[in-house]
């Protein structure tokens, strides 16, 4: 079994620029699902890991530079999440390798991806000029960050925090820009947005919640695991009907990593690029 240890994550690296499927590190989900208690065919959620790299370019067949941008769609219950410095390293490979077109890539990466993940990777290729018209987008509902609140935990995360008060049927959305936690091998600090959509007939107190992500401050785990732990962490408490977290974490190397994790399949509360990113 492959482990974040071997991988490149952390240590000095040759940036190769001649196409390398074999730079891709896959890290099985397993061991970190046993540690939360769930199993592939246990898992209570659904949803993606959307990777989107801002450093993709190759060669025409004229030998001409072309630049773009990619968004990677990884399914959450494969067998593998992609090591993120691996992916860069697998990326940077391109530069200087001819594909005839757009699609030609697409179909190379397809099939490359979807090996090291284990499952079916979805891949959109755009032009820059089609983002920069895209520009950014706001989170929806309510953003929590103003209050006014007390802090004192940073170290680990702490469910203990959450409070729920029962009440009428609720719906709503909540965000916090204040979504930090760290890099497990390297110590690097991992800066994020996170939405919250939920609905069912126990109303979140606000505080709490906010005091409860500002608790993975100093914690160290991948952007998917901390995801998946505050879905677990929500969905006890509220025991609701509807779940939705959607983190949208700040690029690293050209790459963002955007997991969500949700009750219902194909729900995605944020769509496109915040501020930040």
């Amino acid at each position: 079994m492959q482990t974040v240890d071997h991988s490149p994550l952390g240590k000095t690296s040759e940036y190769v620029d001649i196409y390398t499927p074999s730079l891709l590190y896959p890290i099985p989900r397993s061991p970190k699902w046993t540690e939360l208690g769930l199993t592939r065919e246990t898992l209570p959620y659904c949803g993606m890991d959307i990777w989107t790299c801002y450093e993709l370019s190759w060669l025409n067949s004229k030998g001409k530079p072309v630049a773009a941008i990619a968004e990677f769609s990884i399914p959450a219950n494969s067998p593998n999440i992609i090591e993120s410095k691996s992916f860069k390293l697998y990326l940077n490979s391109l530069n200087q390798t001819t594909f005839e077109g757009p699609e030609a890539l697409t179909e190379v990466l397809t099939r490359d991806l979807s090996q090291a993940a284990g499952d079916h990777v979805g891949v959109l290729v755009k032009p820059v000029d089609l983002v920069a018209r895209e520009g950014f987008v706001t989170p929806p509902g309510s953003c929590i960050d103003e209050l006014d609140i007390e802090v004192q935990h940073y170290d680990v995360p702490r469910p203990d925090l959450l409070k729920a008060l029962p009440g009428q049927l609720v719906k709503e959305s909540l965000y916090s820009h204040l979504l930090r936690s760290n890099c497990p091998v390297t110590g690097q600090p991992d800066w994020g947005s996170v939405v919250i959509e939920y609905e069912g007939r126990a109303v979140l107190d606000r505080a709490s919640l906010l005091a409860y992500i500002i608790s993975f401050r100093r914690h160290a785990d991948f952007h998917e695991q901390c995801v998946e732990r505050m879905f677990l962490d929500l969905r006890s408490v509220l025991e609701p009907e509807s779940l939705t977290v959607y983190a949208r974490y700040v690029r690293r190397g050209g790459l963002d990593i955007n997991p969500y994790r949700s009750t219902h399949a194909a729900h995605l509360p944020v769509a496109g690029r915040l501020a930040r990113q």
